[in-house]
């Protein structure tokens, strides 16, 4: 049985609904596209510290996600995604409009969401200068994540109705079983629909 924040009582993954994201991305302010993009998109974190005006294609309603940035040992690394693979994930139509309107102007080799000096974003600084103040004025749970964004994602993805393969690649799996292993819970509401 899942409880109003979306959660399957035999799955740990939070997930957040429609709702509760407008309520987050309100709270974030002037962070509040970031985290639709978060949310409606599934990027890793990593993944979206990395995204230069070049990787948004407005017209394919694309982002072409091939590269992320860690902190490693106080530095931050620039690398190839998790799967070493480049892919191209879907923007929702009403993001599209507040991208163009975010980079307007923004040159292709700039980072579309920089930290406030115009460094990557490191994960840790965006929860501590924001990211908490957000969940707890908002009616997100109690410590998300901007991890569990992602897992938000693949829910919306799956009640949308999108394949398993398409929700593969648009999150970077390896493979279309370790997207079953991770998010084939959230489609056992389908067996009713069959049998019907």
């Amino acid at each position: 049985m899942r409880d109003d924040l979306g959660r399957d009582g035999a799955e740990e993954r939070r997930h957040l609904t429609v709702g509760r994201v407008d309520s987050l991305a309100r709270a974030a302010a002037s962070h509040s596209l970031l985290v639709h993009v978060l949310a409606y998109c599934g990027l890793r974190f990593g993944e979206a510290a990395a995204l230069q005006g070049s990787d948004v294609d407005l017209e394919r309603q694309r982002f072409r996600i091939h590269r992320s940035v860690t902190l490693v040992d106080s530095k931050l690394v620039y690398s190839s995604t998790k799967s070493n693979k480049g892919r191209d994930v879907p923007i929702p139509g009403f993001l599209c409009e507040l991208l163009a309107n975010h980079l307007d102007g923004h040159p292709a080799d700039v980072l579309a969401f920089p930290e406030s000096r115009g460094g990557a974003m490191r994960a840790n600084n965006v929860r501590s200068r924001w990211w908490n103040a957000a969940v707890e004025k908002s009616t997100a749970p109690e410590g998300l994540t901007p991890h569990e964004l992602r897992h938000t994602c693949a829910s919306l993805a799956i009640t949308a109705g999108a394949n398993i393969k398409t929700l593969q690649r648009m999150l970077g799996h390896s493979s279309a079983a370790l997207t079953l292993d991770r998010y084939g819970h959230l489609l056992e509401d389908d067996l009713g629909m069959v049998g019907d």
